[in-house]
């Protein structure tokens, strides 16, 4: 319970929205132990490939700080060496060619070929990592581009995404070749992402994480269909790239965040890392139940700065209720 709009936040903020510091910290000493888990299979098992280990990348919205409770799954590339191995682009899809040298890749490679087969790389690691210490099963992602590492003693996993790394293209670009999940590969660089959100957070005074935590809170409620995690945080990044500043007050944020979300939602988004095309894979129909909500919560949320404003307290945190859901505290 709350009397005044900023402690309803505060108080929503920390105990709904946040991850618990306490459980960060475990999660991410977690996941550096696996990463040095990984880095050690090759030697226990002589079909496991050699690791590109300086190359080994944390990703997510875990490691980009934008995620949600409850902390669920962790995600990390876990790079390979590519010992010799070039690649080349066939439509939509990139094929990986293993030299006769690279013993332990042609082992993985598609039958009677030397193309790297993504599908028989991700099985080398479910086989593998089920025998690690401390976690209980290991399994291949729905999208067929990760294995899935399951903890005992915590309620998050692990996706675990093996990936070669390329040297510079011809316009001084690198990437991490990652499984498309149909047995073959394709271009990634969560690096973008990682910088885009840390340089523009710090442009904003470090207020830009919490208002992307707490739309992508919104965006789960069952008022409408949810869309994705990364078009939203994509939106919202690209809200503040035009120039906007950010308060320390998240509520402050909403409505401007949600007039954008409408606006962009029944649009094309470019994807910021200039690989994937259109990222708003939104159907149709989802695009204008998301753009009718946004506006009409965008519209709430100025009703309830404006009951601030007047000093009703009550009324605001009632219609703060309203767009984030019966978890917001209730006014007292």
């Amino acid at each position: 319970m709350a009397t005044t709009v900023n402690a309803a936040f505060d108080e929503f903020m920390a105990g709904i929205v946040n991850l618990d510091s306490g459980e960060t910290g475990t999660a991410r000493a977690s996941r550096d132990w696996l990463s040095g888990q990984l880095n050690g299979l090759h030697q226990t098992y002589t079909d496991f490939p050699v690791p590109y280990a300086t190359m080994h990348t944390y990703f997510g919205s875990f490691h980009r700080r934008t995620k949600v409770r409850p902390l669920d799954d962790i995600d990390l590339i876990s790079c390979l060496s590519a010992e010799g191995s070039t690649y080349g682009t066939y439509g939509n899809e990139i094929r990986i060619q293993v030299p006769t040298t690279a013993e332990r890749l042609l082992s993985l490679c598609h039958e009677s070929t030397n193309e790297l087969n993504s599908r028989k790389v991700i099985n080398q690691f479910v086989n593998h990592l089920a025998a690690v210490p401390q976690y209980r099963r290991a399994d291949i992602g729905r999208d067929g581009e990760a294995a899935v590492l399951s903890l005992e003693s915590y309620p998050w996993s692990f996706d675990v995404v093996p990936a070669m790394f390329t040297k510079p293209e011809y316009d001084g670009r690198t990437y991490f070749l990652i499984p498309d999940g149909n047995g073959q590969w394709k271009k990634a660089d969560p690096r973008i992402d990682q910088d885009r959100v840390t340089n523009l957070n710090q442009a904003r005074a470090g207020y830009v994480l919490a208002p992307i935590r707490l739309i992508k809170y919104w965006n789960r409620r069952p008022t409408m269909p949810t869309i994705s995690s990364y078009l939203i945080e994509s939106i919202i990044l690209s809200h503040y790239e035009a120039g906007i500043t950010a308060s320390q007050f998240v509520d402050l944020e909403v409505a401007p965040i949600l007039t954008s979300i409408a606006l962009a939602i029944l649009s094309s988004v470019a994807d910021p890392k200039g690989i994937q095309g259109d990222i708003n894979t939104t159907p149709l129909g989802d695009r204008f139940a998301v753009w009718a909500r946004a506006s009409q919560d965008a519209a709430v949320a100025g009703q309830a700065r404006q009951q601030e404003v007047e000093g009703n307290h009550q009324e605001s945190i009632r219609l703060w209720g309203t767009i984030v859901g019966p978890a917001f505290p209730s006014f007292g």
